[in-house]
């Protein structure tokens, strides 16, 4: 019997504590109850604003207490996991992304497998998160480098910050880095966007007056399309006002 695939895709999801990005499930399901019984256990993992929902519903064979195998494998587990696809095609269960170390690979296909009955295949293609990523991440440390209110001017608190990245990049012998601006939705779209990379310029500036060499640094802005927070209070904006870095691909 062949079943159809359900996606569940993260895209730069948690791992990353501080740039979480949205889930999208997608494929197809049996009946309404399995779909709502997926999409309810993915809100209590990620947030309700956080899932997208492309579900479908048809005519398709599912194995026996389906539904329920799937909800063990939606864990808060998941999101140590970025840029990660979980598919789930019948009995067979695969994982890609990016994890932070070796151990955490291993355990997260181990609790996988554990959770299931042994009908069940688990292929884990985690792979281990690039070592320099890894010393971005630790160095901003879940940090928000600050700016003036409304403006692309560096604070005191977000210049320390970046003297700490600085030192950091410039032991990566030359690696390109992108530098990615965010804000919350207050305001027009468009203003947000031009803020985003007015910013994301400012910290390239900055990091290449430290010695950084600037044609390692791509400056983005991405607005306030990738938000880590609801825009409904206060903190959730701060948080969503950030810089990211990422080893450019």
């Amino acid at each position: 019997m062949r079943y159809l695939p359900l996606l569940l895709l993260c895209a730069a999801c948690a791992v990353q504590a501080q740039t979480p990005g949205q889930v999208v499930a997608s494929g197809t399901v049996a009946d309404e109850a399995s779909k709502n019984a997926v999409l309810t256990r993915l809100r209590e993992v990620y947030g309700a604003d956080k899932v997208l929902d492309q579900i479908t519903i048809g005519p398709v064979a599912t194995p026996a207490n389906w539904s329920t195998h799937v909800q063990k494998l939606i864990t808060p587990g998941l999101k140590q996991v970025s840029r990660g696809q979980l598919k789930i095609d019948g009995t067979t269960v695969s994982v890609r992304g990016e994890v932070a170390n070796e151990a955490l690979r291993q355990r997260i296909a181990s609790d996988f497998a554990g959770s299931l009955n042994p009908t069940y295949t688990v292929n884990n293609g985690l792979r281990v998160t690039a070592n320099d990523q890894g010393v971005l991440d630790r160095t901003l440390a879940n940090r928000i480098i600050e700016f003036e209110s409304g403006q692309a001017v560096l604070t005191p608190s977000g210049k320390s910050i970046l003297d700490e990245m600085s030192a950091a990049m410039l032991k990566m012998k030359g690696q390109k880095v992108e530098i990615i601006g965010h804000t919350d939705n207050v305001g027009l779209r468009t203003s947000n966007q031009n803020l985003s990379q007015a910013r994301a310029e400012a910290v390239r500036n900055y990091l290449s007056g430290k010695g950084v060499p600037q044609d390692t640094l791509i400056a983005s802005g991405q607005g306030p399309d990738r938000p880590v927070a609801s825009n409904d209070t206060a903190d959730g904006r701060a948080r969503n006002r950030r810089i990211e870095f990422r080893m450019a691909q």
